[in-house]
């Protein structure tokens, strides 16, 4: 009978593969290859007898059983989080130290990403990773509140977290497709004056929302923000889609968010973006969290890249 219950791992696939309805990017929250994410799910749609996604080749929906199951989903796999942190905290800790990481949807799929936590695992197998999504807002406030240890994130961020490069990379801007200037191969900051940039939420901070708007520009002109408050990498990209708005950001958007509605474009004269992990200075430190900056300095000191392809789509 035990092996027709489901896993826990397969229900915490069911909830990424929901949120992002898209296996590639599932499949890298995960640490799974695609088609491991697709067996997990054919897996436990047969062991539970429904069918819980539709696919096409263009498309994957959550069915309407897959739907009305979401919140059983939820509540068991946070249960089983809950039983696990209970448990840790009940005992005296033993030889095992957690170290809770942050990660968007962006940076969980970066080699340099992928290839830090790798290292530290070979290194560190005495450390238990519990990673866990986080928007672009809740990259800071999640490591303000003490519930997460680190993050993965593409700097700058507030003078108050400790700060550990990994890599670099160029920035790109990000048309609709339907823009002109969309044709072009690539363009210049000139050729953008005026147009306006999508705005992050507030809670995202000033020095982040600056950065990533080149605000101001290098001949002083300050920029113009559109009204909306993102918080998701998609949400931005739609926002450019429909609005005419446009945003910069890290080339590696160009293969994480391939897209018939948007392009993504070169800019000559864009500095680029660092990429690193970060933890607040006031934030509890450990050996574990040294380790892992110990890690990300050693490989930044090989430039490894975000990304090799071309920023181009």
């Amino acid at each position: 009978m035990g092996a027709d219950y489901p896993s826990i791992h397969q229900l915490r696939a069911v909830l990424v593969l929901a949120r992002e309805l898209h296996f590639g990017r599932a499949a890298a929250q995960l640490y799974l290859t695609q088609p491991a994410l697709s067996q997990q799910i054919r897996s436990l749609e047969h062991r539970l007898g429904v069918k819980l996604f539709s696919r096409t080749s263009r498309r994957v929906e959550t069915t309407p059983v897959g739907r009305a199951l979401l919140p059983l989903v939820k509540n068991v796999v946070e249960a089983t989080y809950e039983l696990r942190d209970a448990a840790h905290s009940s005992t005296d800790g033993g030889d095992v130290e957690t170290l809770r990481i942050g990660l968007t949807d962006c940076s969980a799929a970066l080699p340099s990403t992928r290839r830090a936590i790798a290292t530290f695992t070979a290194l560190h197998p005495d450390v238990e990773l519990d990673f866990q999504v986080v928007d672009l807002v809740e990259q800071e406030t999640a490591l303000m509140s003490g519930k997460i240890d680190a993050a993965f994130v593409y700097l700058p961020v507030p003078d108050s977290f400790t700060t550990q490069p990994l890599s670099t990379e160029p920035r790109v801007v990000c048309l609709a497709s339907s823009d002109p200037l969309a044709q072009q191969p690539s363009l210049r900051l000139a050729d953008l004056a005026g147009r306006p940039v999508v705005s992050m939420a507030a809670e995202a901070g000033q020095a982040g929302q600056s950065f990533w708007a080149v605000d101001p520009r290098p001949d002083g002109t300050p920029v113009r923000y559109t009204d909306h408050r993102i918080t998701r990498v998609e949400s931005l990209l739609s926002a450019v889609s429909f609005d005419g708005a446009i945003a910069f950001l890290p080339a590696a958007a160009n293969e994480l968010y391939p897209r018939p509605d948007v392009r993504y474009l070169p800019v000559h004269d864009l500095p680029p973006c660092t990429f690193g992990v970060v933890r607040p200075d006031h934030g509890r430190s450990s050996r574990a969290i040294e380790a892992l900056e110990g890690v990300c300095r050693s490989l930044s000191a090989e430039e490894i890249p975000a990304r090799t392809t071309g920023p181009t789509a």
